[in-house]
């Protein structure tokens, strides 16, 4: 190599990145929005392309005009109105392969849940605009994500689509379902298109006092969409009843249970000589990562990004599971996901996964399954809330299992109380 070639002179760096707004005063105008009210510089492929979407719309909510009075009155919408479609031309578009190609030539399910955030907090705010240019806009917030099943592999060397539309609204929330769709294969023998479904609850906050705010109502039209209405009724409701009924559970119906997983843990720790070696003390499944919120992971809002948080807690996840497990995981679902607290720039945030439970009746299928929470810590202030719970299932990928014939999975047992009623919760909520 001829070292002399390479130029000394300072080499310059620009921005791969243009102002998120069509039309956006270039240069020093005045009339252009300060940096500090643009939405980060964290994009994927799909985030950069709704981004410039939906970017008439949602200037406006960069900069709120909080004197503004609120919205004065609420409009009905079916959801074909808010029904939106992504495609990964990945068949074609080599570069976009690569930065979604995994070590097996699938998706990187990671980056795959932040586009989901970023499509379903699309379609909400499409739900929620109206005409009216004079009132202040709604601020809606990812508030959960249900049970979300991988059907099949998603190969990154096919086209993929995501279409996603407003199944159910409350008063103040509002259920977004994504499907995620593949074309068969010749391998697949023509099997489901579907890869994964995915349901996205967002509640509206009003932009002035933080307080609940109602959000347009919904009329489904077609057979379809009234039945997904009445499925997504059906759920809301009993996560209702669940949250009111989970303390009573755990106190007046579980018990033989809870003391049966107790009493494992004190083997461990009270004569760990004479513990089963097929199990393992949960804490010793334990796993960590921190990191500073970034400027650029923020959303639109100047919080940070949820799909960012959800990729985070995934590989965070998927690591856990590796090391547990001392082979490659494959991943099958996300069991649920709660955003308790919002997460703002500069925060230091603290993850911690730990191997909840697991179960090998099946040996060709055996599952773990991982909780990953998220913590924002203010050491100035010696304090640490818990902002994000994250619930994933993984198994054992097919290729690394058929390497050893005596793999098996080992049993997570409890230490602690707290531990054991985290444990059975979670088996309660995975059952139903």
């Amino acid at each position: 190599m001829d070292y002399d070639s390479i130029p000394s002179s300072p080499i310059s760096v620009v921005s791969t990145f243009s102002s998120p707004f069509e039309g956006s005063p270039k240069g020093n105008d005045s009339t252009r929005k300060p940096l500090s009210l643009w939405p980060g510089m964290y994009h994927s492929p799909v985030t950069k392309a709704l981004w410039e979407t939906r970017s008439k719309t949602f200037e406006r909510l960069l900069d709120p005009p909080l004197d503004a009075p609120p919205p004065s009155e609420l409009l009905t919408k079916t959801p074909s109105q808010s029904k939106m479609t992504i495609l990964y031309n990945f068949s074609t578009d080599y570069i976009l392969r690569e930065q979604y190609r995994d070590p097996w030539n699938e998706v990187r399910i990671g980056k795959l849940l932040e586009d989901l955030d970023a499509l379903a907090g699309t379609i909400s705010v499409k739900h929620c605009s109206d005409v009216d240019s004079t009132t202040r806009p709604l601020y809606l917030v990812t508030a959960s994500v249900d049970k979300m099943v991988l059907k099949k592999p998603i190969s990154v060397d096919i086209d993929l689509k995501i279409v996603g539309a407003v199944v159910w609204v409350g008063r103040s929330s509002i259920e977004i379902q994504l499907e995620v769709t593949q074309p068969p294969t010749e391998i697949t023998d023509g099997s489901e298109s579907v890869a994964l479904t995915a349901n996205f609850i967002f509640v509206a906050r009003d932009y002035k006092t933080g307080k609940a705010a109602p959000v347009n109502r919904l009329s489904p039209e077609t057979e379809q969409e009234k039945m997904l209405y009445e499925a997504s009724e059906t759920r809301n409701k009993l996560r209702k009843r669940k949250f009111k009924e989970d303390r009573k559970e755990i106190e007046n119906g579980e018990m033989n249970r809870f003391e049966a997983l107790l009493a494992e843990g004190r083997i461990f720790c009270d004569m760990p000589a004479l513990a089963d070696r097929d199990s393992i003390l949960l804490r010793n499944t334990r796993l960590e990562n921190s990191l500073i919120c970034q400027p650029q992971q923020r959303n639109i809002h100047g919080r940070i990004f949820g799909g960012f948080l959800m990729h985070r807690a995934f590989e965070l996840a998927l690591s856990t599971a590796y090391a547990f497990a001392g082979k490659m995981p494959s991943f099958l679902e996300v069991d649920h996901v709660d955003f308790l607290k919002p997460v703002d720039v500069g925060d230091f945030l603290r993850f911690k996964s730990c191997v909840l439970y697991t179960e090998s009746e099946n040996s060709d299928l055996p599952l773990i399954n991982i909780e990953v929470v998220a913590h924002v810590t203010r050491p100035e202030l010696r304090s640490s809330e818990v902002s994000n719970r994250f619930y994933f299932t993984f198994t054992v990928r097919p290729e690394a299992k058929a390497m050893n014939d005596g793999f098996r999975i080992r049993k997570v047992v409890p230490a602690t109380e707290e531990e054991a009623r985290t444990i059975l919760a979670r088996m309660e909520a995975d059952s139903l």
